[in-house]
């Protein structure tokens, strides 16, 4: 278990199971993807699985911290590499990237409430460190 979203991308099978629906291109398509993760992150709890969890939670977490950065700054690039990477310009972004952002933001926060979650981690932090 790391920090944030540390791991959320190594971690086999989950990656693969639950990178395959994280999307947040649209509106639409960040809704369908938040609810679906959603879902997995529920069947993980349901079979006190709390790393499947963790990594559903993360993803989350990462689909919210992705599409800010799409909202905030243009094609998501926050320095220019070809300038000695100074940091781009603020504002520059896309409107629905911040509504993208908002939807995975609640799910997520959502997650990390849900009290059989935080039982899992607790227990999963006694044993492990």
């Amino acid at each position: 278990m790391g920090k944030g979203e540390q791991g959320v991308l190594i971690c086999e099978p989950y990656k693969t199971e639950i990178g395959k629906h994280w999307r947040f291109k649209t509106l639409d398509i960040a809704k369908q993807s938040s609810d679906t993760i959603y879902s997995q992150f529920n069947n993980y709890i349901e079979q006190n699985d709390f790393v499947g969890a963790d990594v559903a939670r993360k993803f989350l977490q990462m689909g919210y911290t992705r599409a800010r950065r799409y909202a905030n700054y243009k094609g998501g690039k926050k320095y220019d590499k070809e300038n000695d990477y100074a940091p781009l310009e603020r504002g520059t972004g896309e409107a629905e990237k911040a509504e993208s952002a908002a939807i995975f933001y609640e799910k997520w926060k959502k997650a990390e409430a849900q009290p059989i979650y935080a039982k899992l981690k607790a227990d999963w932090k006694k044993q492990y460190g």
